[in-house]
């Protein structure tokens, strides 16, 4: 299942982020209903891709996807890119905070935006998104685009935390034997000490409690800067990352 499950040990709601692209919205809320949690346990995300930008056509995908999870709400909805252009970005953006107003959505925020898309929605005189979800790990930091949503108090969700288990780097490596950690035990840890959520993705289950047994140790400043100067911006990045599009 094309999902991210992230199940921090001191919270006692699980966050799960799928989107309609991946095609298992019904997956998921079949999933939710046969693992016994309580609705307010779970916190469930979703987006909408730029295909379906519009206002209409962006209450019909919230229904929709409403509609496939066999849900009242979701706790979080993103615009899942902003390849659609301006105007069409505004009006998904105007059709999910309407969608919030009615109950069906919690949150609305945004993913794969970059600086320019952010200030367009603060020009149209539209709230801020709650949240800003990219690709953020040691070799692409987009450091840009962090510093504006720290200033506007949007929170940063990485996705592709883990760089798809392409830990090779000899840095990296060297700090997780020093620790005696995994090496994604490592980059995920650099993650939440820098104010991020990361958002790693397996089917194993060896490996999502793996990623979440981070909170016994911390990397001290040396080794932060160290990670910290892998830094390679956009072209450090492993996934699609549209973060720069028109």
């Amino acid at each position: 299942m094309n999902c991210r499950v992230w199940v921090p040990c001191f919270c006692p709601r699980r966050y799960i982020d799928t989107a309609q692209v991946y095609s298992n919205e019904a997956e998921v809320g079949q999933a939710f209903r046969a693992s016994g949690f309580d609705r307010e346990e779970v916190f469930l995300t979703t987006k909408i891709y730029s295909a379906s930008h519009g206002y209409d056509s962006t209450l019909s995908a919230v229904d929709a996807s409403l509609g496939r999870m066999d849900l009242d709400y979701v706790d979080l909805y993103l615009i899942h890119d902003a390849c659609s252009g301006t105007e069409r970005r505004l009006a998904t953006y105007k059709a999910l905070l309407d969608c919030r107003d009615r109950g069906k959505i919690k949150s609305v925020g945004v993913s794969n935006y970059g600086v320019k898309h952010l200030e367009e929605i603060k020009k149209a005189g539209y709230e801020m998104p709650v949240v800003n979800q990219i690709e953020l790990h040691p070799l692409c930091q987009q450091k840009e685009v962090v510093t504006y949503c720290r200033d506007n108090a949007i929170a940063v969700q990485a996705y592709c935390p883990i760089m798809r288990g392409k830990l090779s780097h000899p840095v990296i490596l060297e700090i997780a034997n020093e620790y005696q950690k995994d090496p994604a035990q490592i980059v995920l840890r650099w993650s939440i000490q820098r104010g991020f959520t990361p958002l790693p993705r397996s089917s194993k289950f060896e490996r999502i409690w793996s990623n979440a047994q981070i909170f016994d140790f911390e990397l001290n400043k040396t080794d932060m800067d160290r990670l910290d100067a892998l830094d390679r911006g956009k072209a450090g990045s492993i996934s699609w990352n549209p973060i720069d599009v028109d």
